[in-house]
C-alpha cells in the first residue's frame, strides 16, 4: 500500500517514510552539533555537554514544519535540482525564524547559535545526500504500479495526465483491451490478455487495478476483479482514482448517484463545532500579528490615492448555502474600476489595479481583512472561494454541480487556491470547482491545517496571484 488515507485525505506512504527519515536527521543533528561543540577540537567556550530530547524535538518539529509548508514533500514537485535548493533554502529561513520565535516564547528550547550552526549544516548535507541518493537509486520508488482495465476515452484521460506530470506516483503497466471498445491510447500499452486479469496482475507485481471501461458491458471480468481483490490486488473506479491522484473530483464523471453513496459530503456537529473553534482562534493570532502590516497597506493606499476613497473594499459575495454576505478587502484597484456597474473577472496584467494593488495582491494582504469575516461567522479560514452573486448566477447554469460548493462557508485560502491558478474564465471555473469539491467531499481539521500550512508556499512564491 503506497497510500494513507488519513482523515479522508490521501497521504503517499514513501513521503510520509522520507519525512520520518529527514526527521531524525534534524534530531541526529542537534546531537552531533552539540557533540562538536562540546570537543576540544574547536576550543569554544563551555557550554552544555548534550541536548534534551525536548530541544532536539522542538528543532527537528520546526523544521520538517517549514519543509512541508515549502512543498518538499510533493509528488507533484517539478522545480528541478536548482528549485529543490531554493525551496530547501527559504524552507530553512522559515524554520529559523519560527525557532527564534519558539525560543523567545520557551526559553527552555533556546539552542546555543554555535549548537543551531552546526545542526544546520549537518541536516542540510544529509538531507540533499538523501534526497540524491532517494531519486538516483531508484526514479520509480515512490510510484505505484497500476494496471488499466479499459483503453478508450476513460483510459485516454488516464494517459494524458501521465504525460502533463512526470512525478505523479503511478506507473502505468498497461491498458488492458475490452472488447467493442474503441482503443485511443498508444498501442504499445495495450494489452490482449490470453489469461486471466488475477494471473497477469500477480505476475506482473501488479498494486493497483483501475476500472476505466466505458460501460459495464457483458464481458466486464466482474469474478476475476474480485479474485484479485482477494489477492492482495487494490481495485478502484475511475472517478475513486482520479480523486486521490489529482486531489479533484472529475466532473464529466461525476453523478448524483456516486456522491450520495461515497464516504464524503457528510457533515457533523461536533465537526462544524471544532472547524468553527479553528476558525476563532486562527483568526485571532493572525489578526495579532498582521495588523501592523494592515496599517502599513492602509497608509500606502492613502497616500498613492492622495487620501481620496475608501481604504476598505467591501463587496457582496456569495457564502453557506447561497446566503449574501458583505467581504472585506482592502482596496487594490482605482476607485472607479467597475464605474459601468458591471461585474467584471480581474485579468492578468489589469490596468484598473493600482501599483500598491498589485503588490498588495501578489502578497495576499489585501484579503487580511477578510478575518474580520471569518471573526463574524461569514465564512471559514479555509474553504472554497467566495465569488460575486453575479458570477455565481452565470456559473451555476453553465457548470454542473456548481452550487454543491456553498455546502460549506467559504474561505480566505483553499484547496483549489493552492492547486490552480486564478482564474478568469467560465473554463477556468469549471476547473477550479473539481477541487472544491474534493474540499467539500473530504474536508477536515487535517486538510484545513494542511492547506494553511501549504499556502505559506502561495505567500512566499506569490503563485496564483492576480
Amino acid at each position: 500500500m503506497t497510500t494513507l488515507r488519513i482523515f479522508k485525505h490521501y497521504i503517499r506512504v514513501p513521503y510520509i517514510m522520507l519525512g520520518a527519515l529527514e526527521f531524525i536527521v534534524f534530531v541526529l543533528s542537534v546531537k552531533f552539533g552539540t557533540d562538536i561543540r562540546a570537543s576540544e577540537i574547536l576550543d569554544l567556550p563551555v557550554g552544555p555537554e548534550t541536548a534534551s530530547w525536548t530541544q532536539k524535538l522542538a528543532f527537528a518539529g520546526m523544521m520538517s514544519l517549514s519543509m512541508v509548508a515549502l512543498g518538499l514533500y510533493q509528488a507533484r514537485l517539478r522545480d528541478g535540482g536548482l528549485g529543490f535548493l531554493l525551496r530547501l533554502s527559504a524552507s530553512y529561513l522559515i524554520g529559523v525564524v519560527g525557532l527564534a520565535v519558539l525560543f523567545y516564547i520557551f526559553p527552555s528550547l533556546f539552542l546555543r547559535r554555535t549548537v543551531l550552526v552546526f545542526a544546520i549544516v549537518i541536516s542540510v548535507i544529509s538531507i540533499i545526500l538523501i534526497r540524491l541518493f532517494v531519486y538516483n537509486i531508484d526514479p520509480e520508488i515512490f510510484k505505484r504500479r497500476i494496471l488499466v482495465l479499459g483503453a478508450g476515452k476513460n483510459a485516454k484521460a488516464i494517459a494524458e495526465l501521465r504525460r502533463k506530470s512526470d512525478q505523479l506516483g503511478f506507473t502505468v503497466v498497461g491498458y488492458i483491451h475490452i472488447r467493442g471498445e474503441d482503443d485511443q491510447v498508444d498501442p504499445k500499452k495495450i494489452i490482449n490478455l490470453n489469461t486471466s486479469v488475477k494471473d497477469y496482475a500477480l505476475n506482473n507485481d501488479i498494486d493497483e487495478i483501475v476500472l476505466a471501461v466505458g460501460e459495464r458491458r457483458k464481458g466486464f471480468p466482474m469474478r476475476d476483479l474480485l479474485d484479485c481483490k482477494m489477492n492482495g490486488v487494490d481495485v478502484v473506479d475511475m472517478l475513486g482514482f482520479y480523486e486521490r491522484e489529482t486531489g479533484k473530483i472529475r466532473l464529466d464523471q461525476l453523478h448524483p448517484s456516486w456522491m450520495v453513496f461515497s464516504d464524503g459530503f457528510t457533515q457533523s456537529a461536533f465537526r462544524v463545532y471544532m472547524k468553527r473553534v479553528f476558525d476563532i482562534l486562527t483568526s485571532l493570532i493572525l489578526l495579532v500579528f498582521s495588523f501592523p502590516i494592515i496599517i502599513i497597506a492602509m497608509l500606502a493606499i492613502l497616500i498613492e490615492s492622495r487620501f481620496r476613497g475608501p481604504v476598505i473594499y467591501r463587496q457582496i459575495r456569495i457564502g453557506e448555502d447561497g446566503k449574501p454576505f458583505q467581504m472585506l478587502k482592502l482596496r487594490s484597484m482605482h476607485i472607479d474600476a467597475e464605474k459601468d456597474g458591471l461585474a467584471q473577472w480581474a485579468e492578468k496584467n489589469d490596468v484598473r489595479i493600482t501599483r500598491v494593488g498589485k503588490f498588495i495582491r501578489k502578497t495576499r494582504i489585501d484579503e487580511l481583512p477578510q478575518v474580520i469575516n471569518v471573526l463574524r461567522g461569514d465564512m471559514s479560514f479555509v474553504g472554497p472561494r467566495c465569488e460575486r452573486p453575479h458570477f455565481v448566477m452565470q456559473l451555476s447554469e453553465s457548470i454542473p454541480y456548481y452550487e454543491e460548493r456553498h455546502r460549506v462557508k467559504p474561505g480566505i485560502t483553499g484547496w483549489a487556491q493552492l492547486r490552480y491558478p486564478y482564474g478568469s474564465s467560465v473554463q477556468d471555473a469549471a476547473e477550479k470547482l473539481q477541487y472544491d469539491l474534493y474540499y467539500v467531499k473530504n474536508y477536515s481539521l487535517f486538510l484545513d491545517i494542511l492547506i494553511m500550512i501549504e499556502s505559506a508556499e502561495v505567500v512566499l512564491f506569490g503563485k496564483g496571484a492576480r
